[in-house]
């Protein structure tokens, strides 16, 4: 049975790498009450950080839903994603998603984010460069 937990490696723990997406995201995937920027790395697994304001999600409960929807998400298609750091924002409205509806939204934008990583990846843009 393969490993399907979601252990430190696996995320985005400081300032920096934050805005080491923010400032330079090579991807940006759209989904309903989200969106995902991403940059590419050589790390050869995926790292995802989350980020859920209280002005676009009020209550607790609903950011942490949503924080632990993403989790579930990525932990099951982790070895199906790119080498990318993922940093995924939570927009209004998310909340009223329900549940599956919110699994489907992440599987296409992993499966967007897995086709325009392998597309950027064959011809990066001038001035890309891959990070460790």
């Amino acid at each position: 049975m393969l490993h399907q937990g979601f252990p430190r490696c696996l995320r985005l723990l400081n300032a920096g790498d934050y805005s080491h997406v923010f400032e330079q995201a090579d991807l940006k995937v759209h989904g309903k009450g989200m969106m995902a920027l991403a940059r590419l790395t050589t790390r050869g697994h995926p790292r995802v950080g989350l980020v859920v304001s209280k002005k676009n999600v009020k209550l607790a409960v609903d950011r942490n839903r949503f924080k632990r929807l993403v989790r579930e998400s990525v932990r099951h298609r982790q070895d199906h994603l790119p080498s990318v750091d993922i940093v995924i924002l939570a927009k209004r409205g998310v909340q009223d998603i329900d549940n599956e509806t919110l699994f489907r939204q992440l599987h296409g934008m992993w499966k967007r984010l897995q086709h325009d990583a392998k597309a950027v990846a064959v011809s990066p843009p001038n001035g890309v460069t891959r990070d460790a």
